[in-house]
C-alpha cells in the first residue's frame, strides 16, 4: 500500500473503532437480513448470522480435504469480532491482521477477556505483504477487507500465496455494479457516487464481482463459486443510521475526530447506494 493511503485506514479505524464498539459490538461488518433482506432482527444478531451464512454457503461447496480448517487466517480482523467467533467455533488457532494498533491491542483485550488468547494471535501487518510463509493456512477469511487494497491482484495473490494446497479463500467485499448488463460502463454520477465514497472511507477504489472472479481465475484459484448478497445486506446502512440518531452516540461521536464524525454524516452515501444498483456486496470462494 503507498503510505498515505496505509495511514489514512489506519487513523480512521485508530479512531472510529472504540465508538464503534460501544455502539454495535465487537462486528465490524455488515448483517445478515435473510435473502430478500427483510427479515427483522437484533443488529448485532444479524451480524453473526452474516458469518454463520458465510460458513454454511462455503460448506455446502466444499470439497476440500482441509475442512473444517484447522489453522485460520483473518485479513482485516478489526477488534476480532471475527477472529473470536472462528476460533471458538472450530476450536483451532486463528491469526488476525490489521493495519490499526488500536484495533490490534483492542482484539488482544477482547481475547484475553474471552480467554482465548491461547487460540488468538493478532499482529499490525500489510495484507498486500503478510509476514507469513507459504501454505500457511487452512482458510483465508476476509471480511470486508477487500475494498480496502490499493492493488486487488496483489491482494489475491498473497491470499494464494500463504494458503495451503487445497485451502479456502472466503472474501465478502464491496463492489460496484456489473458493468457487463444492460447499464454498460459507469455514468459520471455514478464515479462522483463512488468518489465520495472513497474519499469518507478511505478507499482506493472498487471493482465488479465479475472483475474479483477473473483475477481469481488468472492467480489459479479453482472452484471459484461467487454470490451477490447485496439484497440480503442492504438494510443494514439504514439500521446504523437509526442508530446515530442516540443522543449517547451523538455525544461520544464529537469527541471521536473529524473522520469518524464525517463518516457518519455520510452514511447515506452507502445506502443511496444499494438502492440505486451501484453498490453491491460480492461474495467469491475459492481453493488453492
Amino acid at each position: 500500500m503507498t503510505s498515505t493511503l496505509t495511514e489514512q485506514i489506519q487513523q480512521f479505524y485508530d479512531a472510529s473503532s472504540n465508538l464503534w464498539e460501544q455502539v454495535w459490538g465487537e462486528h465490524m461488518h455488515h448483517g445478515y437480513y435473510g435473502p430478500d433482506g427483510k427479515e427483522k432482527k437484533n443488529r448485532r444478531q444479524a451480524q453473526i448470522d452474516m458469518i454463520e451464512e458465510l460458513l454454511y454457503w462455503v460448506a455446502t461447496k466444499e470439497a476440500s480435504s482441509l475442512w473444517p480448517p484447522t489453522s485460520i487466517l483473518d485479513v482485516g480482523c478489526g477488534i476480532g469480532g471475527s477472529t473470536l467467533y472462528l476460533a471458538e467455533k472450530f476450536n483451532t488457532t486463528v491469526t488476525g491482521i490489521t493495519l490499526s494498533p488500536v484495533q490490534a491491542k483492542r482484539a488482544k483485550e477482547r481475547a484475553e477477556s474471552a480467554n482465548l488468547s491461547q487460540h488468538t494471535n493478532f499482529t499490525v501487518a500489510d495484507a498486500l505483504n503478510m509476514p507469513f510463509a507459504d501454505e500457511s493456512f487452512d482458510l483465508l477469511w476476509s471480511l470486508e477487507s477487500g475494498e480496502h487494497m490499493p492493488n486487488k491482484m496483489k491482494f489475491l495473490q498473497e491470499c494464494y500465496r500463504v494458503l495451503k494446497p487445497g485451502g479456502t479463500i472466503i472474501m465478502a467485499t464491496w463492489c460496484h455494479r456489473p458493468l457487463d448488463g444492460s447499464d454498460g460502463q459507469l455514468t459520471d454520477d455514478e464515479w462522483r457516487h463512488l468518489a465520495d465514497i472513497y474519499r469518507v472511507y478511505a478507499l482506493p477504489y472498487v471493482i465488479s464481482l465479475p472483475e474479483y472472479e477473473a483475477i481469481a481465475q488468472n492467480i489459479g484459484f479453482q472452484d471459484i463459486c461467487t454470490a451477490d448478497w447485496s439484497t440480503a445486506v442492504a438494510p443494514f446502512w439504514d439500521v446504523v443510521i437509526e442508530s446515530a440518531f442516540d443522543p449517547q452516540v451523538i455525544i461520544n461521536l464529537l469527541f471521536s475526530g473529524w473522520t469518524t464524525i464525517q463518516a457518519a454524516l455520510s452514511l447515506r452515501l452507502m445506502s443511496d447506494g444499494y438502492e440505486r444498483g451501484l453498490i453491491k456486496f460480492g461474495l467469491l470462494r475459492g481453493n488453492k
